[in-house]
C-alpha cells in the first residue's frame, strides 16, 4: 500500500454499524466515502438513471425486476444503446469504483469492491459483524419496527446480498478469506473498532 494512496472496502452485516464505521475510516484517511453516492456515479458514467441503480442495489435479480417497473429508469435511448443484461449492469458500476479509486483514495462500502479491485495493491479489505442481538436491536431501533419484523429485515437483506456477492464473484459472502480483518463491532464499539481498523491499515502501511 502506498502512504498517499488509501482504498478501503468495508464489507457488513446489517446492524453491525459497518457503514458507520467506514464513514469514520473515510474521515481519518482523508478519503473520498462511497455508498450510495456510487450508484449517482455509475448512473452519471452509464447514462442509466440513478434510481434504477437504487432499485436494484446489491441484488443479484435486478435485470428481471426492469419489466415489472413503471417509472422511467432510463434516459431516453440508453436501453438500445448500452449492452443490457445483468452482468453488464455489474460493470458499469465496477467501472465506476475503479474509476474512483484510480482518481484518489477512497473508503467503498459493499457492492464487492473487495473483488472488483482484487489487482489493486492499495486496497484493504475488512469485514464487520456483531451479535445477532445487537443487531436486531439496533435495526428495530433504526427502522421503528418489533424485533421480530426487524430479524426478518436482516435475514431476507442478508440473503441478498450473500446471493449478490457470490454470483458475481465466485466467493461466499463474509468467507474470512476474502479479507484482510474480520472484527466484531461487539467487542470494542463503534468507535473502538474504527480506531482498531485505523491502526491495523496504519501498521500494515508502516510495514510497507
Amino acid at each position: 500500500m502506498e502512504r498517499d494512496k488509501i482504498i478501503i472496502n468495508v464489507g457488513r452485516q446489517i446492524g453491525s454499524g459497518g457503514k458507520v464505521i467506514a464513514r469514520m475510516l473515510a474521515e481519518r484517511f482523508g478519503c473520498k466515502f462511497y455508498d450510495q453516492e456510487l450508484l449517482n456515479l455509475a448512473a452519471k458514467e452509464s447514462g442509466f438513471c440513478e434510481e434504477f441503480f437504487r432499485q436494484n442495489d446489491e441484488k443479484k435479480g435486478f435485470f428481471r425486476n426492469l419489466f415489472h417497473m413503471h417509472t422511467p429508469f432510463m434516459n431516453a435511448n440508453s436501453f438500445y444503446q448500452n449492452d443490457f443484461s445483468q452482468e453488464n449492469l455489474f460493470k458499469l458500476q465496477s467501472d465506476a469504483i475503479r474509476k474512483a479509486a484510480a482518481e484518489g483514495s477512497c473508503v467503498f462500502v459493499g457492492r464487492c469492491a473487495d473483488y472488483v479491485l482484487r489487482d489493486n495493491p492499495n486496497s484493504f479489505n475488512v469485514f464487520i459483524t456483531a451479535g445477532i442481538a445487537t443487531r436486531v436491536r439496533k435495526v428495530a431501533e433504526r427502522k421503528g419496527c418489533t424485533e421480530a419484523e426487524a430479524l426478518k429485515r436482516i435475514e431476507h437483506g442478508e440473503a441478498q446480498r450473500a446471493e449478490y456477492y457470490n454470483y458475481y464473484t465466485g466467493k461466499h459472502w463474509g468467507d474470512s478469506r476474502s479479507y484482510h480483518l474480520c472484527i466484531n463491532s461487539d467487542i470494542l464499539g463503534i468507535e473502538g473498532t474504527a480506531l482498531a481498523i485505523e491502526e491495523v491499515i496504519n501498521k500494515k502501511l508502516e510495514d510497507k
